[in-house]
């Protein structure tokens, strides 16, 4: 290989793609180490709460973060039966994706109009719980218990 230009290999490249969607590379001598960039909470794992009587579900205290008391979540029913609930920083990437749908595109607008007339904005409490609208709850079924499941940038109920 001429002069400083190395070739990377295939393990490498995976890692410097990774970079585009938010990692870090960290040069420890001679050991490659990746740090995800967090500025607010990642939702790794699984997770069972009960539902209490006022219908309120307890999120995870990994998955809080500071100004979580404020209207920055967005529940979305899901086809399949369950509810993807995104925090701010997805919301502004899903805000990027719909402006780009045309006022004239009459299929978009009324999939959004679906999408969003069941959609519901929350935040949490103090005790870090949620509050889901009845038709929300109906739609994944849950009555006495949740399961919250990561999805890295979001998580499920």
């Amino acid at each position: 290989m001429a002069g400083s230009e190395k070739k990377r290999g295939k393990g490498l490249d995976r890692w410097v793609e990774m970079v585009r969607f938010g990692a870090t590379l960290h040069n420890n001598g001679a050991i490659w180490t990746m740090g995800v960039v967090r500025e607010k909470s990642i939702y790794v794992g699984e997770y069972e709460h009960s539902v209490d009587g006022k219908g309120r579900i307890t999120i995870p205290s990994k998955w809080r973060f500071r100004g979580d008391d404020n209207e920055v979540y967005l529940a979305m029913p899901i086809f399949s039966g369950y509810l993807t609930v995104y925090p701010p920083d997805m919301i502004s990437r899903l805000q990027e994706n719909i402006s780009e749908i045309g006022m004239a595109d009459e299929e978009g607008q009324d999939l959004l109009m679906d999408l969003f007339a069941k959609a519901n904005s929350f935040g949490c409490d103090k005790q870090g719980r949620i509050n889901l609208s009845d038709s929300l709850r109906t739609h994944a079924g849950i009555k006495k218990d949740a399961g919250l499941v990561g999805n890295f940038t979001s998580f499920s109920i």
